[in-house]
């Protein structure tokens, strides 16, 4: 049953009838392609900067990357929200509450994004420090960030625009929006840190021009290709502004689970970049940089695996569909561990080839990293399983659980992982600090399902024995 605007083809997949299994494939290899493209080009960042500018500017972007994390959460958040309240606008015909809504993101999200780069600039020194940066980085962390912050800016108008973009019917067009500017970074990556020997600094540069390229196109489209959705000129007073408040706050928790998601990445470099520093020096950091640079793979292919359940999963949850969802939940879970330990493997079979692309051989660092590398790829197994899980739950209106799980393996369990593993197994337990943090999680995650069906059977027995009593006249 497909939906139309103006002539525009939006929806044509029935996810009420469609077999679940090609339902999901049709969705999910489309989004797992795009995914992995587009983690692909963070992995291109790093071969170039490791290889062109030396382990210590690997490791300074490494201190530096929890401030993009930040940035991508709090675009995310945005993202998600607008997306969910101005498609129910859309749906009733209400384009105008529609575009409201959707300026009100763009203007509210940029604004924070230009407050907190202000701030960081203002106090760079300190948050370097903050971030677990070392005298010796200091310096190449103050040029990374500095080339930077420009282009977080862009990144928040960027990634909103994919999701109103997308919105709006132009599904291509938003995937664009990942493809030309990554390719534009491996580019002037390669420009900036080879033949103009710009350093760190050039593949920060790199990144803002790249960026801001992106955020180019987004205004390009919604001033001069945009269908149904428009910027809206919003009034200054008093009114407005509270409306605007209220439909911001109202957002701002649509999308907040995407946020602490993306908080839970920033946790494991900052807790990882403070105890590898500590514990092995710049070397320690540089190693570990490695296997951040190679997460968002991990993160992205299980990401596609909850995306592509996530709308079967609502919709028939809506419907009352509950052996549907059951059945996708199934087809999502299994997908999602496969890829775990697809993922395992590779990160294990290839981790010297894989840190090779990064460390040049013979280095302390690149040492560090070749026997880290395979402890640290168990987390993708488990990882995966919490990821199809978390999505369940979200996709089930259950962000109190989605939310707690989300607080368990990037905070809870996280930290002290780190921070104790390491004196139990010397330097082995840095590595397993992830993978330990993601089983426990999955541990507990099983027990409240375990609990449940304890609770379940409990008061089935209790309304048997109710009516067995009420047979016999008791």
């Amino acid at each position: 049953m497909a939906r139309k605007i103006k002539g525009k083809e939006r929806d044509s997949i029935d996810f009420g009838t469609t077999r679940i299994e090609p339902l999901f494939n049709s969705i999910f290899y489309p989004t797992l392609f795009s995914m992995v493209f587009a983690s692909l080009f963070t992995v291109a960042d790093g071969i170039f900067v490791g290889q062109g500018v030396g382990s210590n500017a690997l490791a300074a972007i490494n201190i530096v990357a929890p401030l993009f994390l930040i940035t991508t959460g709090l675009a995310l958040m945005f993202g998600v929200g607008v997306s969910v309240v101005a498609s129910i606008h859309l749906s009733q015909n209400n384009n105008k509450a529609a575009n409201i809504n959707i300026t009100q993101a763009f203007d509210v999200a940029t604004l924070l994004m230009v407050i907190i780069a202000i701030a960081v600039f203002l106090f760079r020194i300190p948050f370097l420090r903050m971030l677990g940066s070392s005298d010796a980085l200091l310096p190449l962390c103050q040029a990374y960030l500095l080339s930077i912050l420009p282009g977080c800016i862009c990144i928040v108008i960027q990634l909103i625009g994919t999701f109103v973009i997308r919105l709006d019917g132009s599904p291509k067009f938003a995937a664009s929006l990942e493809v030309f500017p990554g390719l534009l970074n491996i580019f002037l990556d390669w420009l900036f840190v080879f033949p103009m020997q710009m350093g760190v600094a050039g593949s920060g540069i790199a990144s803002s021009i790249s960026c801001a390229a992106a955020a180019g196109m987004v205004v390009w489209y919604m001033f001069f290709r945009a269908q149904t959705v428009r910027f809206f000129r919003l009034k200054l007073t008093l009114t407005s502004l509270y409306l605007t408040l209220r439909n911001v706050g109202y957002m701002a928790r649509s999308g907040f689970s995407s946020m602490l998601g993306e908080l839970a990445m920033s946790m494991i470099l900052l807790t990882g970049n403070y105890v590898f520093i500590r514990e092995l020096g710049e070397d320690g950091v540089a190693a570990f940089s490695v296997a951040c640079y190679l997460y968002p793979i991990v993160f992205m292919i299980n990401n596609a695996v909850a995306q592509s359940a996530q709308p079967i999963i609502s919709f028939n949850y809506g419907a009352g569909n509950h052996y549907r969802v059951r059945r996708a939940f199934r087809v999502s879970f299994r997908t999602a561990t496969i890829c775990g330990v697809l993922v395992t493997m590779f990160l294990t079979l290839g981790a010297k080839p894989l840190v090779g692309l990064f460390l040049q051989a013979g280095t302390k660092a690149h040492e560090i990293a070749i026997s880290g590398l395979p402890l640290f790829a168990y987390s993708a197994i488990f990882f995966a399983m919490n990821v199809a899980i978390i999505g369940y739950y979200q996709s089930t209106e259950q962000n109190g659980r989605a939310t707690l799980c989300m607080l368990l393996r990037g905070l809870i369990f996280l930290v002290p992982a780190f921070i104790l593993m390491p004196m139990f197994i010397f330097p082995q337990g840095m590595w397993l600090a992830v993978p330990v943090a993601e089983c426990m999680t999955l541990g507990v995650i099983f027990l409240m399902k375990g609990s449940e069906r304890g609770v379940k059977k409990g008061s089935e027995r209790g309304v048997k024995k109710g009516s067995e009593r009420g047979v016999r006249g008791e």
